[in-house]
């Protein structure tokens, strides 16, 4: 809901599409600055303990936002404090979550796990736009915030309820250096099908990324109002979730390599289809296509890395791709924002689906290896669970 609803208040703010930009730097800088700090961190230190600092404060900064709003003092300055400051608590709480779910379930039940987890992240994704266009509609713009910090609560209450969770701490863990988040780093160069999935993580997100652009898409392409742009948002989730739970009903996922090719491939060409669309239901329609396919790569990039691991460098590998999972997209936006404001932004959003596909076309001809990646591949012997 906030997420979406900070797009929404920096429209309203002003009606430059290059502001829209700048919340994607806001969330990108810290990310880029601690994640690997985040991820040596989460190597070395009770991963649990971690995610319980990191929720409380995102509760809190959340809090913050709703009351600068509340009483009229929220300028778009705010907004890009608050959400670096929100970026700097995911830098920390994102190696350490992602780390937790392979200390819960045995390898083989990976991919399902992270389908489930694609299934509850991308059910909140479906319901929190629609919502927070609701929301701000009958109660303000401030009520979508509160209602994130209050809902941050049931997080907390999960870790309590789940008690400790089995975690490897090798003996000589350098702990957080510069040496710790070094050895990460060349894990990760030393295992071309790991950094390959990150590249074209990156390359896909950063060209076809347009999610900021879409309150000026609803208002002045499709001339829609508010409670029309919740359910726009909510559109690529909706596509996400009904992939989740086929997947998480497959035994095995084989075939790994040419499924995430190809879904990056669908990814791209529903972008350029909605940037061309002029009716709300055929923009909704490529926006659930963006969704579905965001959503199969993402089940399957995770497996991935997730299996190719082993635990005691987990965070560190988790760390690392949170730079390329997370860059993308938010330097994407910046991206989008610029060539918006110079093009229009139907322009961005087409371009960046062709530039998705030609960055596809390049990442297979360096790393022609995914093309025949299958999923049965060997496992570090230290990655699989108990």
């Amino acid at each position: 809901m906030q997420i979406w609803a900070l797009f929404w208040h920096i429209r309203e703010l002003t009606d430059q599409p290059i502001a829209l930009g700048g919340i994607g730097l806001a969330r990108i800088l810290p990310i880029i600055v601690f994640s690997l700090i985040g991820g040596a961190l989460a190597d070395s230190s009770n991963r649990r303990r971690i995610i319980f600092v990191t929720q409380s404060a995102a509760a809190l900064l959340a809090l913050s936002l709703g009351l600068f709003t509340q009483f009229g003092h929220i300028t778009i300055w705010h907004i890009y404090a608050i959400t670096a400051l929100s970026a700097v608590a995911i830098a920390f709480d994102s190696p350490a979550r992602q780390s937790l779910v392979p200390n819960l379930v045995p390898a083989k039940d990976l991919p399902n796990a992270f389908s489930l987890t694609s299934i509850a992240l991308q059910a909140g994704s479906v319901i929190g736009p629609a919502l927070s266009g609701i929301t701000i509609a009958m109660w303000g713009q401030q009520a979508v915030y509160y209602i994130n910090a209050a809902s941050f609560l049931a997080v907390i209450i999960a870790l309590v309820l789940i008690g400790d969770i089995p975690q490897r701490i090798e003996q000589n863990t350098k702990g957080v250096s510069l040496s710790s988040i070094g050895d990460g780093i060349r894990f990760i160069l030393s295992k071309p099908i790991i950094f390959s999935t990150m590249i074209l993580d990156f390359i896909a997100t950063f060209f076809a990324s347009a999610n900021t652009l879409m309150p000026i898409v609803a208002r002045d392409v499709l001339h829609v109002g508010v409670m029309e742009y919740g359910w726009l948002s909510a559109a690529q989730s909706v596509g996400a979730v009904s992939v989740a739970v086929t997947i998480s009903q497959v035994r095995e996922l084989r075939r790994q390599g040419p499924l995430f090719l190809g879904s990056v491939v669908v990814f791209g060409l529903a972008t350029v289809a909605f940037g061309l669309s002029r009716i709300f239901v055929l923009a909704w329609i490529a926006l659930a296509f963006t969704g579905a396919a965001d959503g199969l790569s993402t089940i399957i990039r995770n497996t991935i890395r997730q299996l190719q691991t082993p635990d005691h460098i987990r965070g560190r590998m988790t760390s690392v791709n949170q730079i390329f999972f997370q860059g993308g997209p938010q330097l994407g936006e910046i991206e989008a924002g610029t060539v918006a404001q110079l093009f229009g932004a139907p322009f961005a959003i087409v371009s960046g689906g062709i530039g998705c596909i030609i960055g596809l076309v390049l990442v297979v001809w360096k790393w022609p290896q995914l093309v025949t990646y299958n999923g049965h591949e060997p496992l570090p012997v230290s990655a699989t669970a108990d």
